[in-house]
């Protein structure tokens, strides 16, 4: 737990107390540096709960899932597609406590840090409330806002928004005993944006039903999604009976690989949201020892210890997979709201390993752009098309993934996938307490200001498998030029 006292130095100040924050102070602490958090509060469980893929966790926070389950599906059309692949809701409060075991005695200070400034000796971190604090190693773990550097959204902010409830039902508003992970069917009617269900079953007559636009920019506000699941719930003959808790999220998708200069700016303040699915918990643990090995060997040998954490976080080949990704974003927010349902349903088509990787944030570019290109290959044409222009937008960008495809190899390998736990009940990445309906207080935010950030709610984790999305056996010359065939009618060539 962390110290009473306040040492005028330390090694390392990491700004936020997320999991993010607290899985690199745990990596620094086993490194034997000293490190400082700063927060505006006292460690408490974090107010989002938390999700993986349960293959993708390392093994003490396995220890801290609350439910795990194995019935995982989305609906792109009638029936459903089960994903097979064990999912786990994390114990906000277990997590809290193995984080904090894991990374043993820490300075902890409430404040409000502003801005900080390099010295001779290190940095100097300034806080609202009046305190410099000085380290060698200074890390901006504040969330998606950031707090010394704020991230980049090319073309503007593309926000995930969704309006969810807990409640308990007469008739089941989705399958009982499943997760649903994405359902595009839409009983009460299209909307001008496309949104979906994202439902489970937490035991007995309870059910988390929410409405999700997955990224849109601009984003549907709470009051408009709010009133689109009622409608949707009235529409299947399921409304809501008593009303346990209401949740709204909103954060932004987009954000751009930071600048390597200046401290470390880690978890989704230094742009490890992924950008297509939203999640990033996972990878944020993942990523966290090798940042500290980093960190830690640059001050043993007095070398610049946030260069050395930038070069471990977003090496070149991240960077360009983040740049592949990006044109994946683009991809989406061009869409017609129709097409979605064909997209996710061609997506899910691919083998398992191929949208596991793909949702991976440590998949290399190549491998993600020939999933790209195999998935493209497989889309209707009044899919491909939209698609077809988003790529042409940016063609230095559409060229370099295709030559990163071309150049992937054929097969990698990756461990086999780690045994499930028995699911024990129901539950996912975007939840709160539902033991203790009284803290479940409706947020005061009723609609979205896109202009700052409005974190409360899913924060989830992505797959961790390897795959170059496309058969040993397939001729990738023949994709290219299928491609290039598809692309003739919007470039004029003949």
């Amino acid at each position: 737990m962390p110290a009473h006292t306040e040492p005028a130095h330390t090694d390392a100040l990491i700004v936020g107390a997320g999991p993010a924050a607290l899985a690199l102070a745990a990596g620094l602490r086993a490194r034997h540096l000293s490190v400082r958090i700063v927060a505006p509060h006292a460690p408490q469980a974090f107010p989002a709960t938390y999700g993986a893929w349960l293959d993708d966790l390392p093994g003490w926070a396995r220890a801290c899932a609350a439910h795990v389950w194995t019935d995982v599906r989305v609906y792109t059309g009638p029936q459903p597609t089960p994903l097979l692949r064990p999912y786990a809701l994390l114990d906000n409060t277990r997590f809290l406590h193995a984080l904090l075991d894991r990374a043993g005695p820490l300075t902890w200070t409430v404040g409000t840090v502003t801005h900080a400034a390099p010295g001779p000796d290190g940095w100097t971190v300034h806080t609202r409330e009046g305190k410099d604090l000085t380290a060698r190693f200074v890390v901006d773990a504040a969330g998606h806002a950031g707090s010394l550097r704020r991230p980049r959204h090319p073309g503007g902010a593309a926000l995930q928004t969704a309006y969810g409830l807990t409640a308990r039902f007469e008739q089941p508003p989705s399958a009982p005993g499943a997760m649903v992970w994405m359902d595009y069917r839409a009983p009460h009617g299209p909307g001008e944006t496309p949104t979906f269900l994202y439902a489970m079953h937490l035991g007995g007559d309870t059910y988390f039903v929410e409405e999700t636009s997955l990224i849109a920019r601009p984003a549907p506000t709470r009051a408009a999604l709010r009133a689109r699941l009622h409608e949707r719930l009235r529409a299947q003959g399921t409304p809501p009976g008593e009303i346990l808790h209401e949740e709204w999220v909103a954060f932004p998708m987009n954000a751009d690989a930071p600048d390597p200069h200046g401290p470390l700016a880690f978890g989704a303040a230094g742009g490890m949201v992924h950008p297509i699915s939203g999640f990033q918990v996972a990878g944020a643990l993942r990523a966290a020892p090798l940042v500290a090995r980093a960190a830690a060997g640059a001050l043993h040998t007095g070398r610049d210890p946030h260069a050395a954490a930038w070069a471990a976080l977003w090496p070149p080949e991240r960077r360009a997979a983040r740049e592949v990704h990006l044109l994946g974003v683009k991809a989406l927010l061009t869409l017609p709201p129709d097409q979605l349902a064909p997209f996710f349903r061609a997506f899910f088509a691919l083998p398992p390993a191929a949208w596991h990787a793909f949702l991976d944030p440590d998949t290399p570019p190549g491998a993600l752009a020939r999933t790209m290109l195999r998935l493209f290959t497989a889309l209707p044409n009044r899919t491909r098309l939209p698609l077809a222009r988003a790529a042409l937008a940016t063609p230095g960008v559409s060229g370099r993934a295709l030559r990163s495809a071309m150049n992937a190899p054929t097969a990698s390998a990756h461990p086999g996938p780690v045994p499930a736990r028995q699911a024990g009940g129901m539950s996912d990445d975007t939840r709160t307490d539902h033991d203790t309906p009284t803290e479940n207080a409706v947020l005061n935010h009723e609609d979205l200001n896109q202009t700052e950030t409005i974190e409360s709610g899913m924060q989830g984790a992505t797959g961790n498998a390897d795959a170059n999305g496309l058969d040993p056996d397939v001729d990738l010359g023949e994709r290219v030029e299928e491609l290039r065939e598809n692309l003739r009618p919007l470039t004029g060539q003949k």
